[in-house]
């Protein structure tokens, strides 16, 4: 990114800082007129006045989250999402702040955010597995547990009764937030000889195997367009429609066009299979074997 971009970024991002911090609060009676004026009426101002507002608190919010390493622009954005899906359902007539209902919503907002990106490795969806995720740090920290290694047994059975979850469960998370993603551009030594995505298997076809492939694909359909000329006309549709088709065509429908019952079409394809696999055979032996005939 250049120079002239980044610094253009950061004087966004400072200049929202002070339009969150230079909003002014709201008393309870004013939030609650200002959700029934967006809820009742759909008034865009109300909206964008009640959400103002409350800016600072998304910017909290997500200052809370800056030591997960993704970008505080990044969590903000998120928090202002949780922000507007708080307006959008939000009960006046419930008699809740609007800030205390917000709250929920923007954290539970970056939390997912910071799931689906802290790492390419899922951590976890469950409620138990977020609470671990996010909780897990501060838990060790509490009981004097602290560093990013392997967690003692002692804190381990404490920390999983705490939350509820097994202790294999924070074992592994242990080890999870211990570890980073490795880059598989990153160099196998220090000479730079070599990248880690170099030790990947490749799992696709060398390219003989496609050809031979490719061959073979038209060959098994040249015979099957040879076998068709032993069927009649009609045992031809029904094959092609029934069987050679992305999409095979009804029993019922091919009976309109052809003027007979389903059940006759299916008597029919019945028939015209059996035909097709004995003027395979003749060809080239076993047609079930040879991958013509299902």
């Amino acid at each position: 990114m250049a120079i002239s971009e980044t610094s253009e970024l950061q004087r966004g991002a400072q200049r929202y800082l002070r339009q969150a911090m230079r909003a002014p609060l709201l008393a309870a009676d004013r939030e609650r007129e200002l959700a029934r004026r967006w809820r009742e009426d759909g008034d865009e101002r109300a909206l964008h006045s009640l959400t103002t507002a409350y800016l600072r608190l998304v910017v909290a919010m997500a200052a809370r989250f800056r030591h997960y390493g993704l970008p505080m622009s990044d969590l903000v954005q998120e928090g202002n999402v949780g922000l507007m899906q708080a307006a959008a359902r939000f009960e006046p007539e419930r008699e809740v702040r609007f800030s205390t209902y917000a709250s929920w919503w923007i954290r539970s907002s970056i939390q997912d955010f910071v799931l689906r990106n802290w790492s390419i490795v899922r951590t976890g969806t469950t409620s138990a597995q977020k609470a671990l995720f996010f909780n897990l740090r501060r838990l060790r920290a509490k009981i004097d547990d602290v560093g990013e290694g392997a967690i003692s047994p002692s804190s381990c059975a404490h920390i999983a009764r705490m939350l509820g979850v097994g202790e294999r469960d924070v074992e592994a998370m242990a080890a999870r937030l211990a570890a980073s993603d490795r880059s598989l551009n990153a160099p196998l030594a220090e000479d730079g000889e070599g990248e880690w995505q170099d030790l990947l298997a490749d799992e696709s076809a060398d390219p003989e195997a496609l050809v031979m492939h490719a061959h073979d694909g038209d060959a098994r359909a040249e015979l099957v367009r040879d076998a068709l000329r032993d069927l009649s006309e009609r045992e031809r549709i029904i094959i092609r429609e029934r069987k050679l088709e992305d999409e095979a065509v009804t029993l019922e429908a091919l009976g309109e066009r052809l003027g007979i019952s389903k059940e006759r079409v299916r008597q029919i394809e019945g028939n015209a299979l059996a035909k097709l696999k004995r003027a395979l055979e003749a060809r080239v032996g076993d047609p079930v074997a040879a991958g013509y005939v299902g």
